[in-house]
């Protein structure tokens, strides 16, 4: 177990999973419904699905090798 401090968004690869998928959208054409927003945010984590290597990069920063092992 790790301990991390109250507010640290920097040592989760969580949040890297999180900036990917934000990104992901800002390049798509503007989503205007929540149904939208929802099948884009699906087809982006099905595509992840097939990419073991860009989930495994989540793990790969120097402050959140942590979480790899």
């Amino acid at each position: 177990m790790f301990y991390l401090p109250s507010y640290s968004p920097e040592l989760s690869p969580e949040e890297r999973l999180n900036a990917d998928l934000k990104q992901a959208m800002g390049k798509r054409a503007p989503i205007r419904s929540r149904a939208t927003l929802r099948e884009a945010a699906n087809e982006h984590m099905t595509q992840l699905e097939q990419s073991p290597e860009r989930v495994r990069a989540y793990f790969q920063g120097p402050v959140v090798k942590y979480a790899a092992g």
